[in-house]
């Protein structure tokens, strides 16, 4: 059947955009499935490959310049107090970054320790960039590894803003993240970072046309 949007495709180009509209106004599986009239595990199995597109997009996100905010957080069962170099039980560490006035990038982590952190900040931050953090250790030396203008906001004291330096955007993007999340009432491991990349992209674009946003990709890069 011809479709531009998908290889060798079994519905029509007009339905597959129906899906798609619906998609891009974040609508569960089940009420697309119903307004769309297709098969649950038809909608299932396109939703995957749309947001596996999308993980791919948002994966591409390099490098960052700019002001730059940093910052960690977790995702799933109440956080263990204390474990945060280490991980904690029951909750999926994610380490941010935003460069302010563009785009948000995130990623699964297996801790929030120095090292692993550190090294996502310098495969995606150009270094004559502005960070801005909170006072977590796993941020102490980025001034030896060229980041010569690194800016703490001391959340353990209280201070939240100081001037220009702040987290605020980070932070406003886990909130967005955490409540969109909250609606599939749990998300399996094994998706968990298909959807967290899906708002990803919903955040970096809001306010634009997603779906006109998302059939450009999809024109540019059929899915199989």
């Amino acid at each position: 059947m011809k479709n531009k949007y998908v290889r060798r495709a079994r519905i029509s180009e007009a339905k597959f955009r129906d899906l798609v509209r619906l998609f891009a106004l974040d609508l569960e599986a089940n009420k697309i499935a119903s307004l769309t009239r297709l098969n649950r595990n038809t909608i299932n199995r396109y939703l995957f490959k749309i947001r596996q597109r999308i993980a791919e997009l948002c994966e591409q996100e390099s490098p960052f310049k700019g002001e730059i905010e940093v910052d960690e957080s977790y995702f799933g069962a109440r956080r263990v107090k204390g474990k945060r170099g280490r991980g904690a039980y029951g909750k999926t560490p994610v380490f941010g970054i935003l460069q302010r006035g563009g785009r948000v990038y995130t990623e699964i982590v297996p801790d929030c320790a120095k090292a692993t952190l550190q090294a996502i900040i310098r495969g995606k931050v150009d270094s004559k960039s502005v960070i801005h953090s909170d006072g977590w250790r796993g941020y102490n030396g980025l001034v030896d590894l060229g980041y010569k203008k690194h800016y703490r906001v001391q959340h353990g004291q209280d201070q939240f803003a100081k001037g220009r330096n702040r987290i605020n955007g980070i932070e406003s993007f886990w909130s967005f993240a955490k409540a969109r999340l909250m609606k599939f009432n749990g998300l399996p491991s094994s998706t968990f970072y298909l959807h967290l990349k899906e708002s990803e992209l919903r955040f970096n674009y809001r306010g634009q046309d997603l779906y006109a946003i998302l059939l450009k990709m999809l024109r540019e890069k059929p899915l199989n």
